[in-house]
């Protein structure tokens, strides 16, 4: 996994924890949630290309591994 990503991830769950104690505080809560989901949603589709990595050399992996017996 690239250390960039962990970085633009880690960013935005400060920047969303900020968002979200604001909006708490100016009696937004339900835009706190929002916040907070779309923050997620957002680390989310960053990460799914890397889970799609992993599943394909998963699979290369156990298909070379079958194959040998």
């Amino acid at each position: 996994m690239e250390v960039d990503l962990i970085f633009k991830i880690a960013a935005i769950g400060i920047i969303v924890a900020v968002l979200n104690q604001l909006l708490i505080r100016a009696g937004r809560e339900e835009y706190a949630m929002i916040m907070t989901m779309a923050g997620i949603v957002i680390a989310l589709m960053m990460l799914i290309p890397q889970i799609n990595s992993l599943f394909e050399y998963t699979r290369e992996v156990f298909s070379i591994f079958i194959c040998t017996f």
